[in-house]
């Protein structure tokens, strides 16, 4: 089974993690603020605050700029955690709906509008940035705060700059799938010092010492990731950009040779030049005539042993959202996931496994068709 993403681990990774090992400190050491100056200096912004996961991240940014019983505008198309740290710091997500590439769609913003919006929190939907100049635009006009869910999207790029630097403050994700791995991990990356220092203090019991002695300013957290974690990250690191090359290298393929093929369309031929993509996903969407055939696609490209998936399932549609929001018709977002199937493209394939993967899906796809 080829899945549709993998970690990529090798001997200087395990050789990095086992060094870490035999050190003398575990939990709390000088990897983890190696790791956050390693963090900053790639993505070219004045801090970075590394924990255990995005979502923790997520978390703990929404807390730290005080987001408790606001509204905020965001995504219905990304992991539910987007907007579920929304509801655990009791604010309310604002869905708008998407635009052809997956990412929020920024000519809709201003129809979302409405007493009580505090900011908005774009997600780069598979790795690709949405449009940040529509959305700061937006934000500026209306004084909202421009969050960035770029847990897809480490190592990506807009108009040649790192995304990272160009929200007021951007997640990433390492997960195990990810552009690099700390198994699981995440960062929060800003040039905002004020908002760097409470995520310090939030990361760690809110507690600041001062030689023996301690003072708890704020309520905190233990979120903080450990040394074996930076240790792996740092080592990750080193390789991203290789990464994220030989990602793009397999999504190019795919484009030409799925080019001008009647059953779907490929996100990844479609991207603006301002645009390059960390490729976490090769999303295809399939034509209208072909989505009550879906279930069926899938289950024939497990079959051929190639581990696809879905992303996502709106998140206004899960029964939590329609029980606290009401029902939402967001036309665009269930029209996307009616359409969508992700194929694997990940560090670890080879060429030759994305030209196999491909004559699969054409494969199928004809059949199917045929079949209709």
């Amino acid at each position: 089974m080829n899945p549709y993403s993998t970690q990529c681990i090798d001997t200087d990774d395990l050789k990095a993690v086992q060094q870490a090992l035999q050190g003398a400190h575990l939990a709390q050491g000088p990897l983890v603020e190696r790791f956050e100056g390693a963090l900053a200096d790639y993505l070219g912004v004045k801090h970075v605050v590394v924990c255990t996961s995005a979502t923790t991240a997520l978390f703990m940014l929404y807390h730290a700029l005080d987001l408790a019983n606001a509204k905020v505008i965001t995504t219905p198309l990304s992991f539910v955690a987007t907007a579920s740290m929304l509801l655990a710091n009791r604010a309310t997500p604002i869905f708008c709906d998407i635009g052809q590439d997956g990412n929020i769609n920024p000519a809709l913003l201003e129809n979302c509008l409405e007493s009580g919006i505090k900011a908005v929190v774009s997600v780069d939907y598979g790795g690709a940035s949405v449009d940040i100049e529509a959305i700061k635009s937006f934000c500026a006009k209306h004084s909202l705060l421009f969050l960035s869910d770029s847990s897809h999207a480490f190592g990506g790029e807009y108009c040649g700059a790192k995304i990272g630097g160009l929200a007021d403050a951007s997640v990433f994700s390492f997960h195990a799938i990810k552009s690099i791995t700390t198994a699981e991990g995440g960062a929060i990356a800003t040039n905002d010092g004020a908002l760097y220092t409470r995520l310090k203090l939030l990361i760690s019991h809110g507690v600041e010492k001062n030689g023996w002695d301690t003072e708890v300013q704020s309520l905190g957290f233990n979120f903080r990731m450990n040394e074996l974690q930076a240790a792996l990250g740092l080592s990750q690191l080193k390789k991203v950009d290789a990464f994220i090359a030989k990602r793009e290298e397999i999504a190019c393929l795919y484009d030409h040779l799925f080019k001008d093929n009647p059953y779907f369309t490929c996100l990844h031929a479609t991207l603006s030049p301002k645009i390059k993509s960390a490729n976490h996903l090769y999303p295809i969407l399939l034509k209208p005539h072909l989505w009550e055939k879906k279930t069926l696609i899938l289950d024939m490209l497990v079959q051929a042993q190639m581990g696809v998936q879905v992303h996502y399932k709106p998140i206004h549609t899960f029964k939590l959202y329609q029980d606290l929001l009401g029902t939402q018709g967001l036309p665009k977002a269930q029209d996307f996931y009616k359409a969508e199937i992700s194929l694997p493209c990940h560090t670890k394939m080879s060429l030759e496994q994305a030209t196999d993967s491909a004559k699969k899906v054409l494969s199928i796809l004809k059949s199917v068709a045929e079949s209709c």
